[in-house]
């Protein structure tokens, strides 16, 4: 049996849009024009969240700095986007899975068949914190575009009731749907307006989600190392493509060309990282392993580290 329905009528995200009143009369050219000139309102809306997008990568990289976890919640396509945000974690940033995580109400079925309802269950999004150990080093992102989803925002008030860190995101304004009360540290609105098909989430809320998540864990795993200058120097190769990646990646950086590039990743265990401190710093791959864990994974400081270790006192 359904939950009682309740008035969301008032919400953004479930307006009706008036540039696309005559949706069903439109060509398929005018559609794709359409879609195009709402979908430039997510840049907006990222622009307009700045802010609270900076201070929730913060918290991100300070949680996974400190040996805590990122989680994803959300149930439907929010949820189906955070489990797609921590699931390709992994092999961008050579991370492991447990660092980030995706729970969607429902669990893993629901990624492939529709389990909106399991979405007003609060003590379900509760439940998953607990399951999860979620505590004090954790942050955890609760993702509904309506703001209303009880099984986010059992999550987020069981999380912070834990002493986690946790984001709010959604796309409605505060004075439509407050945060939980006493549970949000950050509170992320992404307004793209109405959506072209009255109430469809998956639509502009969703893209706009997406390219936050994106931003989100990117940036936190730029502030942990992961990347040097615009490169993924924790690429896991696991694949032939993956393997390309890495070798042009060490032969452009250290200036070789492709056969020692090659040779030299072999050399280094696949780790795109320690392969440069080996070239650069003139070391094997023990040493190189042993300045990048004192450098904490950051790759500049860990060649600060080897060329200090070399120079004569």
């Amino acid at each position: 049996m359904c939950a009682a329905a309740i008035d969301r009528g008032h919400l953004l995200t479930e307006q009706a849009n008036p540039n696309s009143e005559a949706l069903d009369q439109l060509s398929s050219l005018e559609l794709v024009d359409l879609f195009n000139q709402e979908d430039a309102k997510t840049l907006a809306a990222i622009a307009q969240a700045r802010e609270p997008l900076a201070r929730a990568i913060d918290l991100a990289a300070a949680a996974l700095a400190q040996g805590g976890r990122l989680f994803y919640i959300g149930a439907g396509t929010s949820g189906r986007l955070g489990v797609l945000d921590a699931s390709e974690c992994p092999p961008t940033f050579c991370t492991d899975p447990e660092l980030v995580q995706g729970i969607i109400a429902g669990g893993p079925p629901a990624l492939l068949r529709s389990s909106e309802a399991l979405e007003d269950r609060a003590e379900d999004g509760a439940a998953a914190m607990a399951e999860r150990s979620v505590g004090d080093r954790d942050l955890v992102v609760g993702i509904t575009a309506g703001g209303t989803t009880p099984y986010v925002q059992g999550a987020l008030i069981e999380a912070a009731r834990r002493g986690a860190k946790t984001v709010f995101l959604a796309c409605v304004p505060i004075d439509q749907v407050p945060p939980p009360s006493g549970s949000v540290d950050v509170d992320l609105r992404l307004l793209v307006g109405p959506e072209i098909l009255a109430g469809s989430t998956r639509l502009k809320s969703g893209t706009v989600t997406k390219m936050a998540l994106n931003i989100l864990s990117t940036g936190a795993m730029v502030k942990l190392g992961k990347v040097y200058g615009n490169r993924m120097v924790d690429v896991s190769v696991t694949n032939s493509k993956l393997r390309d990646r890495a070798v042009r990646m060490v032969r452009d950086l250290a200036s070789l060309n492709r056969a020692e590039a090659e040779d030299l990743l072999d050399r280094s265990g696949n780790r795109v990282k320690t392969a440069l401190l080996m070239h650069w710093a003139g070391v094997d791959r023990p040493q190189a392993e042993q300045f990048l864990t004192q450098g904490g994974g950051q790759l500049r400081q860990a060649v600060t580290l080897a060329q200090s270790a070399s120079s004569p006192a």
